[in-house]
């Protein structure tokens, strides 16, 4: 069954210091075990929300994205050129559902890849179940929590973006690019109903990488 929606390619669809009066005796102050001092734990990037979007392709349609993702640095090992995985491994979920009329099209997948810069994320998710991708898919989605009134957005790797003029099916027709982890286009629809909290937090380094070495004039 081939269900058109969101474009042409049947896809949907954040001491008060005491007066000294005479030489004080020493005190010996006892020193803190390193294991009993707590440490607080990075912040992690995430982004979590659900919102109906208006997209301009698809204006009366009921296109919906629920998104719950937080960044998991070096969890996914990619041997051999990443062993410990990447600094933008990622875990959560992406649903989206798109509803023309009584037929709606949808998917559920398993997020990869995210990456955050102030109220902006951009991550992928790789499809588990739908009725309108094939399972495996990856999907790349762009978020914008918006500020001072101005209304959150988001963008998706399918429709209007991520075409390949070459790459056509057996019958001359488009077929759409898998993006590549995190690879997502700016956040080119509104939303109308809902939203997104972002959460940003600064990559971290490889533990592979070497240290640069010191610059000396």
């Amino acid at each position: 069954m081939r269900f058109t929606m969101i474009g042409a390619t049947a896809t949907a669809v954040a001491v008060l210091a005491s007066p000294i009066t005479s030489t004080p005796t020493p005190v010996s102050v006892p020193a803190v075990p390193a294991a009993s001092v707590v440490s607080k734990p990075a912040k992690a990037a995430s982004v979590h929300g659900e919102a109906r979007i208006s997209y301009i392709e698809s204006i009366h349609d009921d296109i919906r994205f629920t998104i719950h993702a937080e960044q998991t640095p070096f969890t996914r090992p990619m041997p051999p050129t990443a062993p410990e995985g990447l600094s933008t491994d990622a875990r959560g979920t992406l649903k989206f559902s798109h509803s023309r009329g009584e037929v709606t099209g949808w998917a559920e997948a398993t997020v990869d890849c995210l990456v955050t810069s102030g109220r902006t994320a951009t991550l992928t998710a790789v499809v588990t179940k739908s009725n309108v991708e094939e399972p495996g898919a990856r999907l790349g989605i762009s978020v914008q929590q918006g500020g001072k009134g101005k209304p959150d957005r988001l963008g998706f790797s399918w429709g209007v973006v991520n075409v390949d003029p070459e790459n056509v099916d057996e019958n001359g027709q488009l077929v759409r690019p898998q993006a590549g982890s995190c690879m997502a286009p700016a956040p080119f629809t509104t939303v109308i109903k809902g939203g997104y909290k972002v959460v940003h937090a600064e990559i971290t380094k490889s533990p592979t990488q070497p240290e640069p070495a010191p610059h000396h004039s």
